[in-house]
């Protein structure tokens, strides 16, 4: 009796314990549908945008080559001026009479001159009857020799000193308009310090301060043609890259880029403007703002083995980020699947179920 009622026991143990087992261990549990896309590369070209403004392609700093006092300043920024035009003056009285000095001398030189060559003549005539004697002749020929360099150099100095007079006044050396001026009337300027900055008629750039990571960070070039537009309003212009400085700027870091602005254009110097370059076409991977992860504070990708549909967590290398999608440098190769929607909930090697999202 006492083995019947311990076997009874064992057999309600077990009917307990399996009426305990959950209902569903034997069911497994259902895929997680996640959102996919197939890598793909496609020849891509960013655009980037900066804005700079109109200057002249040559531009004259104009300066006066002696040192004086300046006496009339005639023109202002702004101002519209002629080749050969006034623009200033300076003191001219030593000129003046530098100038005074060297015609003096020109002239005691030009008669000392005339009087050699009469003596020549004499010692021609002289000699030519038997009167002179050849030394005589020739020291005669030696006496004009001498005039006739005197009165070349002191030809020469009088040539200075007007070239040095007609410094005086400050020129415009072409056509175009002021853009800066630096010095007042009653200021004393230095030679070759500069007074008046001359935009030049003719040809327009477009001149844009770009930061070096955009030409340098990358490794990519611009295409040469950019489309340029007035910030004040106006139909678009095409420029041409015309100048890249192969300097950089210390203090701001960037690089200052020249267009040349189409023929026909005529923008207004100074005039602010927007241009808008597009990279060279480069194979690239770009993928939606809704695949990136996180690794560890790194960039990462959830990845979809397409032969067991395990994904696992793969970082990456960020090329660029722009609206709404980024550019991948390395971490994934064409054709591999990547997910892009659910990417918060799936765990590694957990198997989930595709629905691609297209390219």
């Amino acid at each position: 009796m006492h083995r019947l009622n311990s076997l009874f026991l064992v057999t309600c143990c077990c009917t307990a314990l399996a009426a305990c087992a959950p209902a569903d261990e034997a069911t497994q549990k259902a895929p997680r549908l996640v959102e996919t896309v197939t890598v793909a590369t496609e020849p891509w070209s960013e655009t980037v945008s900066s804005t700079g403004e109109i200057q002249a392609r040559v531009q004259s700093e104009l300066s006066f080559r002696v040192s004086g006092r300046i006496t009339e300043r005639l023109a202002d920024v702004g101002d519209r001026v002629e080749a050969g035009q006034v623009l200033a003056r300076i003191d001219a009285e030593e000129q003046q009479a530098d100038v005074q000095v060297a015609q003096a001398t020109l002239q005691s030189a030009e008669a000392q001159q005339t009087q050699a060559q009469q003596a020549l003549d004499r010692q021609n005539s002289l000699f030519t009857t038997g009167v002179s004697t050849q030394a005589a002749l020739d020291e005669a020929r030696e006496a004009l020799l001498r005039a006739n360099a005197t009165v070349a150099s002191a030809q020469a100095q009088l040539d200075t000193a007007r070239d040095t007079l007609a410094q005086t006044e400050l020129k415009a050396d072409a056509d175009g308009i002021i853009t800066a001026r630096n010095a007042e009337v009653g200021q004393v300027a230095q030679a070759a310090q500069v007074v008046f900055t001359l935009a030049q008629d003719g040809p327009r750039d477009a001149v844009f301060n770009i930061d070096e990571s955009l030409l340098l960070g990358m490794g990519r070039e611009f295409e040469p043609k950019v489309e340029i537009e007035p910030l004040s309003g106006g139909a678009p212009m095409a420029g041409t890259l015309r100048e890249v400085s192969p300097t950089i700027d210390r203090s701001t870091g960037t690089i200052r880029i020249k267009f040349a602005v189409e023929e026909g254009a005529t923008p207004g110097l100074g005039s602010p403007v927007i241009a808008i370059a597009r990279y060279k076409p480069e194979p690239t991977i770009r993928l939606p703002w809704s695949a990136i992860t996180s690794d560890g504070g790194q960039p990462a990708l959830w990845v979809v083995d397409p032969q067991s549909a395990k994904v696992s967590l793969r970082p990456i290398e960020v090329q660029t980020y722009g609206s709404g999608y980024f550019a991948v440098r390395s971490g994934v190769t064409p054709g591999e699947i990547v997910v892009t929607n659910g990417t918060k909930f799936i765990s590694e090697g957990e198997v989930v179920a595709l629905k691609e999202a297209g390219q």
